[in-house]
């Protein structure tokens, strides 16, 4: 195995794996053989068991590599698909390496030792395959390609294979993923979760793995509202000029449901969100910077956004949406969520404190000033009390509750005064208690 010889395809998260199965392959006859042996197979199991691999581990390891380490070849694979020049040559240099350690019969290292834990893992059934702690859809991405890779007959055939999968889904977090949210590591630290390859920056964008299936069309009623957001998310998607939006209204109301939506419809068309909180506003740059120049449409989120009168930290916002000396990349937009149209907390204790001031109208703009870099600004309000009702029947319908209208409808009202009034929320926690309240009866 030339593991060392690879050029590219140097530096990976759960690296150890490769180098403990380079050592092994050299001449399995020591103790110290014997530990990597079992290292080794400890190392794809858990791989397996937190991923849902299944089929020849070792195969799936390796893909899972591939599919996962950015640098210059797969980036570029990503944004043009096929690459000429040298670095096509380069990456299948790499290719034939990895086209060997695809062919290598692993199960020959069961003789040495009298065991047979390779013979189980290059035909590995996984049980556990209605786990959370991983995607389905990557999963079965990652074992699909797997096989593919396996079946290749030439180091072309591999590279092509390759190239196509970076093409159609791209590469890494990015393109596995799609939603994140942003944390503070350590350079070390983000060695250990992304490879030695990682982004030198302390922000660490990570992978947010259990999405909620949550679509537009599950959500009742506000047709002229979700009709704004969809158009202008296209428009972005598309390439086209769109807007950053603010989703406000009551609570309740679908707001943040709304934006899980458009991302479970337009994932597969290159969007990908990434939640920020308003303590992060300092790290806005710093994100941007790692996603300006990656070949997909990114919202940066932010949920449930408004700001005492004392907070400062929409100023770093407002300067990164317009304002700042470097424009806003292309692929990235800005949707909030809030109770609040102005975003920033009045109190009428404050007129009495402009009289005081010789420019009151400056301080009025500076309030006023951050939703108004909001190009589109789309209102959800509480539905009254007789689409409140055709909320209740609708997601009845739709959960398998049977039970007479009038009955259902009279429940509803009472469940919604002792659980927050009118909303699209209250309603659809009224129909999980009745269905909890089903499932438990029967």
């Amino acid at each position: 195995m030339r593991t060392e010889e690879l050029i590219l395809y140097r530096h990976f998260k759960h690296g150890e794996i490769i180098r403990n199965m380079t050592d092994l392959a050299l001449d399995p006859k020591s103790e110290r053989d014997r530990g990597l042996y079992f290292e080794v197979l400890h190392g794809l199991i858990e791989l397996a068991g937190s991923h849902g691999y299944e089929g020849n581990l070792w195969h799936t390891y390796l893909t899972y590599l591939l599919a996962n380490n950015e640098n210059a070849y797969s980036v570029a694979c990503e944004i043009r698909g096929k690459v000429e020049g040298s670095i096509n040559r380069i990456a299948l240099h790499d290719f034939a390496i990895f086209k060997e350690l695809f062919d290598y019969d692993i199960v020959a290292l069961d003789a040495p030792f009298a065991e047979n834990g390779m013979a189980l893992i290059s035909n590995y059934v996984n049980e556990n395959t209605e786990n959370r702690l991983f995607n389905k859809r990557i999963r079965d991405r990652i074992c699909t390609l797997s096989v593919q890779l396996k079946n290749t007959a030439t180091v072309e055939e591999f590279s092509d294979c390759v190239t196509q999968f970076y093409k159609e889904y791209g590469v890494g977090k990015f393109g596995l993923h799609k939603a994140f949210r942003v944390e503070h590591l350590t350079r070390e630290e983000t060695k250990i979760v992304d490879g030695n390859n990682a982004d030198p920056s302390e922000v660490y964008i990570r992978p947010i793995t259990n999405i909620p299936h949550v679509y537009l069309d599950d959500l009742i009623g506000y047709e002229s509202a979700k009709k704004q957001l969809i158009e202008n998310t296209e428009a972005f998607i598309a390439g086209r000029k769109a807007n950053n939006c603010l989703l406000f209204g009551d609570a309740g109301t679908g707001k943040s449901s709304s934006i899980k939506g458009i991302l479970n419809v337009y994932y597969d068309k290159g969007l990908r969100i990434i939640e920020m909180y308003k303590h992060q506003f300092r790290d806005l740059n710093d994100v941007i910077a790692q996603i300006k120049n990656r070949n997909y449409k990114f919202i940066i989120y932010m949920d449930d956004l408004s700001f005492e009168d004392f907070e400062i930290e929409y100023k770093y916002l407002k300067a990164v949406i317009e304002g700042g000396l470097e424009r806003k990349p292309d692929n990235v937009l800005i949707y909030a969520t809030s109770n609040r149209r102005h975003l920033i907390r009045e109190k009428f204790s404050d007129k009495a404190d402009r009289d005081d001031e010789l420019h009151t109208n400056d301080t009025v703009q500076e309030k006023l000033s951050l939703a108004s870099r909001f190009g589109v600004t789309i209102f959800f309000r509480s539905p009254d009390k007789k689409e409140f009702e055709h909320i209740v029947t609708e997601l009845a319908k739709r959960n398998g509750v049977s039970m007479p209208e009038e009955e259902l409808l009279y429940k509803a009202n009472q469940w919604e005064l002792y659980h927050g009034g009118l909303s699209g929320r209250t309603a659809a926690q009224f129909i999980d208690y009745l269905c909890g309240v089903t499932q438990a009866a029967d």
